[in-house]
């Protein structure tokens, strides 16, 4: 009894619910988004977009703007910035990626510099408040689930192609550029909708981790995202959960697990390959 009270009570609470349910939308967007970022290296890309929000969000917060507005506006620059600097042939893809991130950081840190009472909750952007969402914020996730979903869907086979084959995409007219760029919106649309309920600095936990643990275990890109909003939204619960009886911060516990979810992954993996490797030694092969 004691224990189903430990385990249910903080979601009596209506803020606790809604920072669950917001949890579990992200964990769904992210999903999607971060199995591309995954499968084709791009953590160092999602780590700069991220950072390169504060900029808009900083401007909105100063004029008394809408913050995710800011934040959209600032991903769409970021975005066109890496699709034309990654066409240009002298300079490399992470030259032009790293140049981007300090760039929109330090223009971002200006402006805020530039106020004298500060206007801009710098912790709130950089860790974010999952306690803190409301019902429009819900409604905001499962608009952009449902974008980045039909977007997933529709770019399935140019994703495909653009991560395991750029060459054969060209080949099949799947317009590689065009599907990168799309790619890089999809990436963007999961950190803006992410990064006021996490903060920029722990949306790479669940943009990252949950596809990362998944990947020993899926047979396929549609079963790696599926089992990492599984994990994800495991993560989210046991964060919520750890963070409501031990005091900590909700969005930093939810992100630590989720990191934590992809080492004890791995090490499952690792463990289990161990395993079949002596189980085939032990029992060799034998041909007539």
């Amino acid at each position: 009894m004691l224990a189903m009270e430990w385990l249910t009570g903080p979601f009596e609470v209506t803020f606790v619910q809604r920072a669950l349910w917001g949890g579990m939308l992200v964990s769904a967007i992210c999903a999607l988004a971060g199995t591309w970022v995954v499968l084709r290296g791009m953590a160092f890309l999602g780590d700069a977009m991220s950072h390169g929000l504060l900029p808009g969000v900083a401007v909105a917060a100063l004029t008394g703007g809408n913050l995710l507005v800011g934040a959209l506006l600032s991903a769409a620059v970021m975005t066109a910035g890496v699709t034309v600097l990654g066409r240009t042939p002298r300079l490399s893809q992470d030259t032009g990626i790293g140049l981007l991130f300090v760039g929109m950081l330090s223009l971002g840190v200006i402006i805020v510099s530039r106020s004298q009472s500060f206007a801009v909750d710098l912790t709130g952007f950089l860790f974010g408040d999952v306690l803190a969402v409301r019902e429009e914020d819900l409604a905001l996730l499962g608009v952009a689930l449902l974008l980045a979903l039909a977007v997933s869907v529709l770019g399935h086979r140019a994703f495909l192609a653009l991560a395991f084959d750029p060459r054969k995409a060209r080949t099949l007219g799947l317009r590689p550029r065009l599907a990168h760029a799309v790619l890089l919106g999809l990436l963007a649309l999961a950190i803006v909708a992410s990064f006021h309920i996490v903060g920029t600095l722990l949306v790479l936990g669940l943009l990252i981790a949950p596809p990362a643990a998944a990947l020993p275990w899926a047979r396929s890109v549609r079963g790696v995202m599926a089992l990492a909003a599984l994990l994800g939204i495991a993560a989210t619960f046991c964060g919520l959960l750890l963070s409501w009886h031990l005091s900590t911060a909700a969005g930093a516990t939810v992100s630590a697990l989720a990191v934590s979810l992809f080492f004890l992954s791995h090490l499952a993996s690792g463990l289990r390959h161990r395993r079949r490797a002596r189980l085939s030694g032990a029992h060799p092969a034998t041909t007539d």
